[in-house]
C-alpha cells in the first residue's frame, strides 16, 4: 500500500490535482487525509459462501486476472482475442487498487500497452505514467451529430501476433484541441451483487424516504431506465447497464476488443485485422484444464467476470475514530446523505445470509444533474450529458482517483467540483463550504474511513 504522503508527492509531481476553477484552488488546502494505507479493505468473496461457491469466486478472479492477446499464444498472454482496438488486455488491469477488482491504480499500465509486443501506438497526452487509467468518449462525430462511443487507445498493428494489420489509432490531439473528447476511470466491482440483488421497488423506497430534504435542498434525480423492459439501470457512471452480465460484456468487447455472447462483433470492420472466429469468448464444451471449479470451466469469460462481480464482498469501513464520528455528523448535517443514501436492501437472494440484507453503498442510485463543470455531453440511456450516477462512496477511503474522468486524486477538490451553475449539488456544496477548515477535515476524514 502506498502511503499517503509518497503518493500525493507522486500525483503532485504529475500535474494531475489541478483547480477545477480558481475558486476551489483556492480552497485546496491539504484537508484530505489521503489515500488510506493499511492492507485492501476489500477483494474477497462474500462472507458465508459454501465452497462450491467460494471454489467459483476463486477461479473466475483467476479469469478476471487472465491477460489477453490476439492469439493466445504470446508468452505470458494465454488469453486470445485482444483487439483489434483495445485500451488495455487484462480486467485486472483497469480494476487493480486496492486490490483487483477495485479502480485504477496509481501507476498506469496502459503507458506499456502502447509498444507491448511489438506494437507501434504512440501513447495519447492524456495518458500519465501516474495519472489514472482512462477510456476515451469522442462526444460527436464529424458531422456535428452525437457520437458517445468509445474510441480506444490502441491498435494491435505492429504486434507479432497480427501480422498485416495496418489500422491506425484515432486523432486524439484532433479531438482534445476540439473539445470533443471526455474520459471516463474504472468504476469498483466490489459488493456489486448485492447491488444486483437490491429490486427496484427497493431503490424506489429508499429514494422517496429522503425526498423531503431533496426537496429542501433541490436535490432531483431520476432513475436510468432500460429501454427494453422499463426497469432500472444501475451499473456504469451513467447507470447505463443493467446487469453484471451486459456490464461485463460490454467491458470485454470495449476495453480489450474481445468478442464475445453478449457482443458478438468486432468493433473494427477491417478483415486484414480480424483473426478469429467470433464470438472469441463462449461457452465452454470441452474442458481443457480445471481450475477446481467445474462452473467456472464450463463457463465464458465473461460468465465468470460476472461472477467475480456478483460473489465479491462490499468493501469494509475501519471502525470510526472520534474525528470520523464527528465527520459523519457533518455528512449528515450538510446533506451529504441526499443523494449518497447509506443503506440499501436486497431482495431475495440465492446466497445464504444475503436475502433482505442491508447492505452501505452510500448512493441512490439514481442519476443526477451534476452542473456544468462535470458535464460530459455524452447522453446514455435517459441519462443526459449533465447527469451521472450517484457514485457509492464505499471504499472511498481506499481510491486514488476521483470523478468521472480522473480530474483529481485530492477528495476535498472533488467534493467542491459538485458545485457550478445548474448542479443539483450546489445547497450541499453550500454547505460544506461555509464549514471550518477544521469540519471540512473531520468529514473528509469519515468518508477515509469507508
Amino acid at each position: 500500500m502506498v502511503g499517503s504522503h509518497s503518493l500525493r508527492i507522486a500525483i503532485l509531481a504529475t500535474g494531475l490535482v489541478a483547480a477545477t476553477d480558481e475558486a476551489a484552488a483556492g480552497e485546496w488546502q491539504g484537508l484530505d487525509p489521503g489515500v488510506r494505507t493499511g492492507p485492501a479493505a476489500a477483494g474477497g468473496p462474500l462472507s458465508g459462501l459454501n465452497p462450491i461457491e467460494n471454489g467459483f469466486f476463486l477461479a473466475a478472479r483467476a479469469r478476471f486476472n487472465e491477460i489477453d492477446s490476439v492469439s493466445g499464444a504470446m508468452p505470458g498472454e494465454a488469453g486470445f482475442g485482444l483487439g483489434p482496438r483495445f485500451n488495455l488486455n487484462s480486467c485486472a488491469g483497469c480494476h487493480a487498487f486496492p486490490a483487483v477488482g477495485g479502480s485504477s491504480p496509481l501507476v498506469n499500465p496502459e503507458i506499456a500497452m502502447a509498444t507491448l509486443d511489438g506494437a507501434s501506438n504512440a501513447v495519447p497526452s492524456f495518458i500519465t505514467p501516474n495519472g489514472p487509467v482512462r477510456e476515451v468518449r469522442f462526444v460527436r462525430n464529424p458531422d456535428g451529430t452525437p457520437d458517445g462511443g468509445v474510441h480506444d487507445l490502441f491498435v494491435i498493428s505492429g504486434r507479432r501476433d497480427a501480422p498485416g494489420c495496418a489500422i491506425v489509432q484515432p486523432d486524439f490531439n484532433g479531438a482534445v484541441a476540439a473539445n470533443n473528447a471526455i474520459f471516463r476511470i474504472p468504476t469498483p466491482v466490489f459488493g456489486l451483487g448485492l447491488v444486483e440483488d437490491t429490486p427496484d421497488s427497493n431503490l424506489v423506497a429508499a429514494k422517496a424516504a429522503g425526498s423531503g430534504l431533496q426537496q429542501s435542498l433541490g436535490i432531483g434525480g431520476h432513475f436510468n431506465m432500460s429501454a427494453n423492459d422499463g426497469t432500472i439501470t444501475r451499473f456504469g457512471w451513467k447507470a447505463q447497464n443493467k446487469s453484471l452480465m451486459v456490464f461485463a460484456g460490454e467491458a470485454y468487447n470495449v476495453e480489450q476488443g474481445v468478442t464475445n455472447e453478449n457482443f458478438p462483433d468486432e468493433r473494427e470492420t477491417n478483415p486484414n485485422c480480424r483473426y478469429n472466429v467470433t464470438p472469441e469468448d463462449g461457452t465452454v464444451l470441452r474442458v481443457t484444464g480445471s481450475s477446481g471449479s467445474p462452473a467456472s470451466d464450463y463457463s465464458s469469460d465473461v460468465v465468470n467476470f460476472a461472477a467475480f462481480a456478483r460473489l465479491s464482498a462490499a468493501p469494509t469501513p475501519i471502525p470510526l475514530t472520534a474525528t470520523a464520528q464527528m465527520g459523519a455528523q457533518l455528512f449528515m448535517s450538510t446533506g451529504c446523505q441526499g443523494c449518497h443514501i447509506q443503506n440499501q436492501t436486497t431482495g431475495a437472494s440465492p446466497y445464504a445470509g444475503y436475502s433482505n440484507a442491508t447492505y452501505q453503498p452510500y448512493s441512490d442510485f439514481a442519476v443526477h444533474d451534476m452542473g456544468d463543470r462535470l458535464a460530459d455531453g455524452i447522453t446514455q440511456g435517459n441519462a443526459t450529458g449533465r447527469e451521472f450516477r450517484t457514485a457509492p462512496l464505499w471504499g472511498i477511503g481506499q481510491r486514488i482517483f476521483f470523478l468521472h474522468d480522473g480530474r483529481t486524486a485530492d477528495l476535498n477538490m472533488a467534493i467542491l467540483a459538485h458545485s457550478s451553475r445548474g448542479s443539483e449539488a450546489n445547497a450541499v456544496i453550500g454547505n460544506y463550504r461555509r464549514l471550518a477548515d477544521q469540519q471540512k477535515r473531520e468529514l473528509l476524514v469519515f468518508l477515509r474511513s469507508l
